[in-house]
C-alpha cells in the first residue's frame, strides 16, 4: 500500500508542478501583443491578420504608414520618392534628429533609406501583385511598420 501511496504522491507533485508552469503561460495572448504591434497598425491590420489575409494585413499597414508620412510632410509624391523627399537630411519635411552632429545626419539618412526601401520592397509588391505571405513574414513586416511609426512619433519638431 505504501508503494501505491508513494506513486500517487509523485503523480500529484508532478501534476501540481505542471499547473504552475501552465499558470505562468498566457495561452490567450495575441501575436500582436507579443510583437508589440503599434495600436494604429492594429486598427488597419488586425482583422485581416485574424482572418488569415497576411499579405493584405501587411499592405494595409504600409499604406497607413505611407498616408501618415504624406499627410505629415505635405508632399505630393508617392512611395519611394515620397520617403526620399520627406526624410532627406537637408531640410527634411520630417526631421527625426536635430541634424547637428554627423551621427544625427547618419541616422536621418539611414531612416530615409529604410522608409523608402520599405515602400519599394514591402508595400509595392502587395499593391501590384498577388502575394502570399506566411504568418511569420506578416508579423515581421508589421513589427517593422510599428518601429517606423514609433520613430516618426518621436521626431524633432
Amino acid at each position: 500500500m505504501s508503494d501505491v501511496l508513494s506513486q500517487f504522491e509523485k503523480i500529484v507533485r508532478h501534476a501540481s508542478s505542471l499547473s504552475v508552469v501552465e499558470d505562468s503561460i498566457d495561452f490567450h495572448s495575441h501575436p500582436f501583443d507579443e510583437r508589440n504591434i503599434h495600436p494604429e497598425i492594429s486598427v488597419v491590420s488586425l482583422k485581416l491578420f485574424d482572418d488569415g489575409h497576411y499579405s493584405q494585413a501587411t499592405f494595409e499597414a504600409f499604406k497607413f504608414l505611407y498616408i501618415y508620412v504624406k499627410n505629415l510632410s505635405g508632399l505630393n509624391d508617392s512611395g519611394h520618392k515620397l520617403m526620399m523627399a520627406a526624410f532627406t537630411e537637408q531640410n527634411p519635411k520630417i526631421k527625426l534628429t536635430p541634424l547637428t552632429t554627423s551621427s544625427d545626419i547618419d541616422e536621418q539618412l539611414g531612416y530615409r533609406f529604410i522608409f523608402a526601401g520599405a515602400m519599394s520592397a514591402i508595400r509595392n509588391p502587395r499593391g501590384h501583385d498577388l502575394n502570399i505571405d506566411t504568418i511569420d513574414r506578416c508579423l515581421d513586416h508589421l513589427s517593422l511598420a510599428s518601429v517606423l511609426l514609433r520613430r516618426i512619433e518621436t521626431r524633432v519638431e
